[in-house]
């Protein structure tokens, strides 16, 4: 069993930054892809971005390149999301999810967060 745990959203301007981060516990080890995702009301659940356990290696949806980066600090079991001049479209619901690896299809995730609500005023 892994326990995530999403922090870090809040209400930021257009064209501000925000970061989010997920915390990780239980039967963590290093060996677990992450991935972000978000849905905002009345949308579906789409993918934003993900990394392999060694960090060696991450996927973008192509409309964050450039404007997210994902990281993570195996030693903290913990992944970020570092956003960059958001968009009131990238207001959403963020969750951070687990897998064997860090690839961006959502069926491979069996672990969710409970999500942390990012705000973008226009």
């Amino acid at each position: 069993q892994v326990l995530l745990v999403e922090s870090g959203g809040g209400l930021v301007q257009a064209g501000g930054s925000l970061g989010v981060s997920c915390a990780a516990s239980g039967r963590t080890g290093t060996y677990y892809g992450m991935g972000w995702f978000r849905q905002a009301p009345g949308k579906e659940r789409e993918f934003v971005a993900a990394i392999n356990w060694s960090g060696s290696q991450t996927f973008y949806l192509d409309s964050m390149k450039g404007r997210f980066t994902i990281s993570r600090d195996k030693a903290r079991n913990t992944v970020y999301l570092k956003m960059n001049s958001l968009k009131p479209e990238d207001a959403a619901v963020y969750y951070c999810a687990a897998a064997p690896r860090g690839r961006p299809y959502a069926d491979e995730y069996s672990y969710w967060g409970q999500g942390t609500q990012v705000t973008v005023s226009s």
